[in-house]
């Protein structure tokens, strides 16, 4: 085969919660080459740093060399396995969980790597889950409102501890030499991009939906950070001060050093990265507007492309440009889905399941999934509000958590499991109500993420809670698969990639066949459960009771006594 006839591959790379995946994609025909992936060895921190220092409540915290780690043996892994040659790789992009939020140096160093920060939490990485700053988004909200900023609306009118600007905050309150040290704060996302091209550059992505950045009218102005602290008065001009770039631009080429210590092709096509969810659209083929994904991981993002632009309260960004170029696009999400049903398992799994389970070479979540599949909706008799992780969309309050009704001396793990997946699926009706309701419209949804391909259970679930026929795209890798789309078009035409992103995602996307459709009589029952939930949902979200935030303060006070 002559060089000009050899097919050509890019590289995608998905860094989530807990691990990284590379794979390598035909960028003709989709086919998936090969994958590889490497687990975080100092996984996410919530209890203490490497050396032994404690860490606060609801801390979240990761470790930036371990990102690096992951290229290293992913990326030879992966090309390894693929049996192709470097040039055959025509481009590279990550995608990356967001915010997750890091101070550096001007040469790219993490602070947490500096020894004299090594024992100071507040220079790590702050992950998206890091939910500590809650006293500090309070803080941001009451200043948006005394200076009735416009911006917010952009954001569905209110701010969490997941936001850059509450962890920079909390960093200056808790630890201000680590904010004076800092030349700059970046998104990991961008931080992974600038190692492998050389070049710092925020993506256009990030900054629109997590950084404030609208596309009208920048960012909001220095009187406001300002009225936040002192010294954020110049964070704008100083600490982002460097370009940004847009989806669809190449960021760079791989520099030297990235090569050799990554096993990449020096020269090759870098992609501005891609927020882990936001590139599944790529990956699940989407090319037209109106089909609402729900990548569904660790946590749960809701996506639409659309020509339009609305303002959606209860949401947790919209930008132009954010996914694809041309195109406004809006994020609601869940900030515990595989979380939450991971914590059932650690701590309700009873020990003659957990035997049964291993006798019959099941893991512990599809045991529980066949046994909760037995039950029909409403056997129950549990109501859910799945706030383990507190409520992303459409309340945006990280101080809820979570509730069961109807628990009694005959439920069994099963049925607390079976809950749980339905109050996700309520979780996401809210959302789709509640962007139909504010010109948003949703026709078709589509699945994608580990979830969707593992748990045929809540699949239909989804279906009937919400309705609607679903759609599992993307495979099992569809944020990665999606960051290779944006790879091949940095690459460009000329070298065998796409000028266009959408041309990219009809031939990178993967869709199944794969579809789930309403069951009548489910759909029946769970219009009433729906009910209940969203009595509960108003009732304890709304205002009328703050129990969770009480409870909340207690345990605070009892912590801080010892």
């Amino acid at each position: 085969m002559s060089e000009n006839t050899r097919e050509k591959y890019t590289i995608g790379i998905d860094f989530g919660t807990g691990s990284a995946r590379a794979v390598i994609i035909n960028v003709k025909t989709g086919e998936l080459k090969a994958s590889a992936m490497y687990v975080y060895p100092h996984d996410t921190m919530t209890e203490q740093l490497p050396d032994g220092t404690k860490l606060g409540k609801d801390y979240a915290l990761q470790h930036p060399m371990d990102y690096l780690e992951a290229l290293e043996h992913a990326v030879p892994e992966a090309m390894e396995l693929s049996g192709l040659r470097q040039e055959d790789i025509i481009g590279v992009a990550a995608s990356f969980t967001s915010s997750t939020y890091l101070p550096i140096k001007k040469d790219l160093t993490p602070l947490c790597t500096l020894p004299e920060f090594a024992s100071n939490p507040h220079a790590y990485v702050k992950l998206w889950k890091h939910h500590s700053p809650g006293k500090e988004a309070d803080q941001i909200n009451e200043v948006i409102k005394r200076r009735d900023e416009k911006w917010v609306r952009y954001y569905g009118n209110r701010i969490t501890s997941e936001y850059p600007i509450s962890k920079v905050l909390e960093t200056l309150h808790c630890a201000p030499e680590v904010y004076r040290a800092a030349d700059y704060y970046i998104e990991a996302g961008d931080w992974i991009t600038a190692i492998l091209c050389g070049k710092l550059q925020k993506s256009i992505c990030a900054a629109g939906y997590k950084g404030f950045c609208n596309w009208k009218t920048g960012y909001p102005d220095r009187e406001f950070y300002e009225e936040l602290h002192p010294e954020l008065a110049n964070y704008v001009s100083e600490k982002l001060n460097y370009p940004m770039i847009g989806l669809g631009e190449e960021a760079g080429k791989v520099c030297g050093d990235a090569a050799r210590r990554f096993g990449l092709p020096e020269g090759c096509a870098v992609a501005p990265f891609v927020i882990d969810s936001f590139a599944g659209v790529a990956g699940a083929g989407i090319d037209r507007t109106n089909i609402m994904l729900s990548v569904l991981g660790t946590s749960g993002c809701h996506l639409i492309l659309s020509k339009e632009e609305h303002l959606v309260p209860g949401i947790f960004g919209m930008s132009y440009g954010g996914i694809y170029p041309g195109f406004f696009s809006y994020e609601a999400g869940q900030s515990a889905l595989g979380d939450l049903f991971e914590w059932q398992v650690k701590n309700c799994m009873p020990e003659d399941y957990a035997q049964e389970a291993e006798k019959e070479s099941k893991d512990s979540q599809q045991y529980l999934s066949e046994k909760a599949a037995e039950l029909k909706p409403g056997e129950t008799g549990i109501v859910a509000l799945d706030w383990w992780n507190g409520n992303r969309s459409i309340l945006l309050n990280s101080s809820l958590t979570g509730l069961m009704v109807g628990m009694t001396l005959q439920t069994k793990a099963e049925h607390i499991y079976r809950a749980l997946l339905e109050a996700t699926a309520f979780s996401t009706r809210k959302i789709v109500e509640n962007y139909r309701e504010h010109g948003v419209n949703i026709d078709a949804i589509y699945a994608t993420g580990g979830i969707s391909q593992k748990n045929m259970l809540l699949m239909q679930i989804y279906a009937d809670v919400l309705n609607l026929p679903l759609r599992i795209c993307g495979g099992m890798y569809g944020c990665a698969r999606g960051s290779a789309a944006y790879a091949a078009v940095a690459a460009g035409k000329e070298t065998g990639g796409y000028d266009d992103i959408l041309e990219a995602a009809r031939h990178i996307g993967l869709k199944s066949e794969r579809r789930f459709f309403p069951n009548p009589e489910n759909v029946e029952v769970y219009n009433k459960l729906y009910e209940e939930y969203s009595e509960l949902h108003d009732h304890f979200g709304r205002g009328r009771d703050d129990v969770m935030q009480r409870l909340l303060a207690y345990r605070s006070e009892a912590v801080q006594k010892g």
